[in-house]
């Protein structure tokens, strides 16, 4: 006989045997518990597909025995049966995890509803059973694509520190001062974008990158490259803590180290020490990068003092944040960039 199994605790005798003719009779196979220890026992040593639950129990009642259930890990789902008409008994155990409940009638009436409240049971069942295992197979789908990802930042950033190395190798065989220079600003360019592909394969978001610890990471790295004990640069980075989409974070690394690089290239005299401020901080629904030196001030309008490559790159990164750098007036170049987020 196949069928779903039911378990039936009830203290009533006569009515064990009654509830398990009529419920065979409509396809369940059917164990009876004559009280709530023992119905708990049964549903902790073998598998039932639906509970039945009478309320007024001795020793135990139905609410005491649906809680014993819950606890013992039982996840059938329980109808709770019970001859009172009071709404506070079924409130009282709907809460308590009840999957539902029947008022307990003379006649074949009362199987039919329990019947019924059966197979919305089950049914419920079903739906919550396939949409845990959709959950747990899309969880498991997640776990997989955010490795390949993490493997995939892996591969790009070790792919990205390579090519800094043969650019490196290319400028060190070079004599040309321009060529030389050009080349400098071709890694620190790659390096930027490396960096933000370094810490996607390390943390935990392969979607965001920390801008605190991107942006930090970064002016560390330019720090290096231009302040010398000849020329000292001196930078500081001031940066409210932010997230922020991949593909916007390596924009915002190209467009700083850009403004960075220019700024300790021309703001300060080749035998001078100097400062270069960046700081990074909301304001409304945007986040504004602002970029200051103490130079003599930057014109836009002006012709661009080396070979424009570095305006063009930090244009086309704008761009892709959906917005321009600008230019506040003061003491010293002020590159101001607000970025919609």
């Amino acid at each position: 006989m196949t069928g779903p199994r039911v378990l039936y605790i009830d203290d009533d005798e006569g009515l064990r045997r009654l509830a398990r003719r009529s419920l065979e009779r409509r396809g369940y196979i059917v164990t009876t518990a004559a009280g709530g220890e023992e119905g708990v026992a049964l549903a902790v040593a073998q598998p039932f597909d639906l509970i039945a639950v009478d309320h007024y129990m001795p020793a135990l009642d139905g609410l005491a025995t649906l809680q014993r259930l819950n606890g013992a890990g039982v996840r059938a789902p329980v109808v709770y049966v019970t001859g009172s008409e009071e709404s506070r008994i079924a409130v009282a155990a709907l809460k308590a995890g009840a999957a539902d409940y029947v008022v307990k009638t003379v006649g074949d009436d009362f199987f039919d509803l329990l019947d019924s409240a059966f197979r919305s049971a089950l049914e419920t069942g079903q739906l919550r059973r396939a949409r845990d295992e959709a959950e747990a197979a899309l969880q498991d789908s997640n776990a997989r694509l955010e490795t390949l990802l993490r493997e995939v930042n892996h591969r790009v950033a070790n792919s990205l520190q390579l090519v800094s190395a043969f650019v490196h190798m290319q400028a060190a065989s070079l004599t040309d001062p321009a060529a030389k220079a050009a080349l400098a600003d071709t890694q620190q360019r790659i390096a930027a974008i490396g960096q933000v592909h370094r810490r996607l394969y390390t943390a935990d978001d392969v979607e965001a990158v920390d801008l605190e610890d991107y942006l930090g990471a970064l002016v560390g790295e330019l720090t290096g490259a231009w302040s010398t004990p000849a020329a000292r640069r001196t930078l500081t980075l001031k940066v409210t803590p932010a997230r922020l989409q991949t593909d916007k974070a390596v924009s915002l690394g190209v467009i700083v180290n850009e403004l960075v690089s220019n700024a300790c290239k021309y703001a300060y005299p080749a035998d001078a020490a100097g400062e270069v401020r960046i700081v990074l901080e909301p304001d409304g629904g945007d986040l504004v990068l602002r970029v200051e030196d103490d130079g003599p001030g930057f014109d836009p309008a002006a012709p661009a003092t080396g070979t424009g490559v570095g305006g063009r790159i930090i244009s086309a990164m704008a761009a892709s944040l959906k917005t321009k750098l600008a230019y506040e007036p003061g003491p010293g170049a002020r590159a101001v960039l607000r970025i919609p987020v």
